[in-house]
């Protein structure tokens, strides 16, 4: 899979590719993408017994603070197939900190055209409060038994901290391929 080949998404921040990682409800594997390659590696086997809560992935072309693309969990009755493209529009982000510094999960749904289940869905606000609950307890807790590794949850932000920081995570990688684009031509 040549991801340089995936655009962020036809309406970016509101509508967005998601490259799928790890599918709903997957056994505690935590896969990455090779960004160079492509390839689906085995980053870990989680130690905690639970599975992800959504379909788990990123968005191209953009980089968050910890250096990696934003990452995003794309709920949806199904799950799919690790490597898959999902289109989605963003409803919120949860907010969490890790041992490395932050570590935001932005919470997304498929776009209408492709799963109309979530059309009257603008905000994480209008999920079932067990689901929330459910997603933010995932992510408290995924990493608990790895040595050194280590999650505190800030809260959750709406929809439009969402697409900032999307939008923010697509400015820095435009600086960052800028900064190498310039470092060759010196």
């Amino acid at each position: 899979m040549n991801l340089d080949a995936i655009p962020v998404g036809p309406n970016a921040p509101w509508d967005v590719n998601v490259v799928i990682e790890i599918p709903q409800g997957g056994l505690p594997v935590k896969y990455e993408m090779d960004k160079k390659s492509g390839a689906l590696f085995v980053d870990r086997f989680l130690h905690t017994a639970m599975y992800y809560p959504g379909n788990y992935g990123f968005i191209p072309h953009t980089l968050s603070d910890d250096g990696d693309p934003c990452d995003v969990i794309v709920l949806n009755p199904t799950p799919v197939v690790p490597g898959c493209v999902i289109r989605s529009r963003p409803i919120g982000v949860l907010m969490m900190v890790d041992e490395a510094g932050g570590d935001e999960k932005i919470l997304a749904v498929p776009v209408d055209k492709l799963n109309p289940y979530y059309t009257d869905v603008a905000s994480y606000r209008q999920l079932p409060a067990i689901l929330i609950e459910q997603i933010e307890h995932f992510f408290t807790h995924y990493k608990d038994l790895e040595k050194g590794k280590s999650v505190t949850v800030k809260g959750w932000g709406d929809a439009g901290e969402a697409a900032e920081m999307i939008a923010k995570g697509m400015q820095a990688h435009q600086d960052k391929l800028a900064a190498k684009k310039a470092g060759k031509a010196a």
